[in-house]
C-alpha cells in the first residue's frame, strides 16, 4: 500500500521520511537538496559552523529545490539562538533542535512562522514540547549515531511515547536501515514517519571524504562503540586510533579552545577539530559518529536509489492504520 505523506505545520513531505541532520558539514547542501528532489525532507546539519556559512548553504538548497529543506542545530550550542535567526532569515522551511530543550525556540517559530521539531527521547520531554509548540515530534533512540538522549532501544521507549504524544507527527529515529523496518515502525508502533541519517553518508551525494566513507564500509558490529563527548553527552561511534586514545586515558585536551562553540564543555578533547578531521579524511585522528547499524550497509548509492529501495520495500508490506494508532 503507499506510504502516506507526512505533514508538519503548514508543509507536506510526500515520502514520510527525514534525513537526519548530521554535523560538522556531514549534511550540507549537497545531500539536502537530493533528498527534498525525492520527496523527504533534506537536512541541514547547523551546528559548529558559523552563521554566515549556514546561511549561504541553506540559500544555496532554497534555490536549488521545492522541496521541504530543513536545518538541524543542537541546543547545547553557545550560538543557538544565532544559528536559529540566522537560519530563518536565510528562508529555511523548518528547524529541527535536541541535544537539550529551549522553551524560547517555540515563541520564536510562532513569531516567524517556521515550525519547530523537537528531538526527545523519553515521554516527559514529548509532553513538553507538545505543550509548548512543536509542530512534530522525533523520538531518537540509543541505535542512533552521535550525540544519544537515552540507553534504551527504540522498540522500547517508541510505545510509551505514542500514548503522550496526541496532537502531532510522531517520528521515529534509531538504527532503521530498511523499508521493511520504516513500514514496521508506522504499522505496528504508530510512527507517522522516520527518520534516517547513517544511510545517507554512504551515498554518492554526502559530501564527507571517501575514507569516512570507507570507515563506514568496512565497520563490523563490534568496531561500533559509545564514546564520552566533551558536550556531556554519550555518542556513537566507529572505533578509530582517537577512540583507542581516549579509552587509554590519554590527554587530548587543545592547548587553547579555537572555537568556543558549546554552552558547556569537558575540554576533554576539541570535537569540533575531531568531527572535521574524519569529516576531510584524517579518520585516524577523527571522531567518527555512526548509527548503531551502520554495520549492515555496504554499498554506496545515489539519494534517489535509496529512495527508490525504502519505499518500495516499506510499501510491499506498509498497511495503512497500523495496530498502534
Amino acid at each position: 500500500m503507499k506510504l502516506p505523506e507526512l505533514k508538519i505545520g503548514s508543509l507536506t513531505a510526500r515520502i514520510p521520511l527525514i534525513q537526519g541532520g548530521m554535523s560538522i558539514r556531514v549534511s550540507t547542501s549537497a545531500l539536502a537538496v537530493p533528498v527534498a528532489e525525492c520527496g523527504g525532507i533534506g537536512t541541514i546539519g547547523g551546528s559548529g559552523i558559523p552563521v554566515p556559512e549556514l546561511q549561504e548553504d541553506i540559500r544555496r538548497a532554497k534555490a536549488a529545490t521545492k522541496g521541504v529543506i530543513a536545518v538541524n542545530i543542537m541546543y547545547a550550542m553557545r550560538d543557538f539562538h544565532d544559528l536559529v535567526m540566522g537560519s530563518i532569515e536565510a528562508g529555511i522551511d523548518l528547524i529541527i533542535t535536541g541535544a537539550g530543550f529551549s522553551r524560547d525556540i517555540f515563541r520564536i517559530g510562532r513569531e516567524h512562522n517556521v515550525p519547530i521539531v523537537s528531538i526527545v527521547s523519553s515521554p516527559d520531554f514529548a509532553k513538553l514540547a507538545e505543550k509548548f509548540g512543536a509542530a512534530a515530534i522525533i523520538v531518537e533512540s540509543a541505535e542512533a549515531g552521535g550525540h544519544l538522549g537515552t540507553d534504551k532501544p527504540l522498540r522500547e521507549i517508541f510505545p510509551d511515547i505514542r500514548k503522550a504524544v496526541t496532537k502531532v507527527p510522531l517520528i521515529a529515529a534509531g538504527g532503521i536501515t530498511n523499508g521493511f523496518e520504516m513500514a514496521e515502525m508506522m504499522d505496528k508502533y504508530g510512527a507517522d514517519g522516520i527518520q534516517i541519517a547513517s544511510r545517507f553518508v554512504l551515498s554518492e551525494e554526502c559530501s564527507v571524504s571517501r575514507e569516512f566513507k570507507e570507515t563506514y564500509l568496512k565497520a563490523q558490529k563490534e568496531d561500533i562503540v559509545n564514546v564520552q563527548s566533551p558536550v556531556g553527552m554519550t555518542g556513537r561511534a566507529i572505533r578509530t586510533a582517537f577512540i583507542d586514545q581516549l579509552e587509554r586515558g590519554e590527554d587530548l585536551a587543545p592547548v587553547k579552545c579555537k572555537y568556543k562553540c558549546l554552552k558547556k564543555c569537558s575540554y576533554k578533547y576539541c570535537i569540533n577539530d575531531r568531527l572535521m578531521a574524519s569529516c576531510t579524511g584524517d579518520v585516524d585522528n577523527g571522531l567518527v559518529f555512526s548509527g548503531a547499524n551502520t554495520y549492515k550497509m555496504k554499498e554506496i548509492l545515489p539519494v534517489r536509489e535509496i529512495f527508490r529501495q525504502f519505499v518500495r520495500d516499506a510499501e510491499s508490506v506498509y498497511k495503512e492504520g497500523g495496530e498502534s494508532r
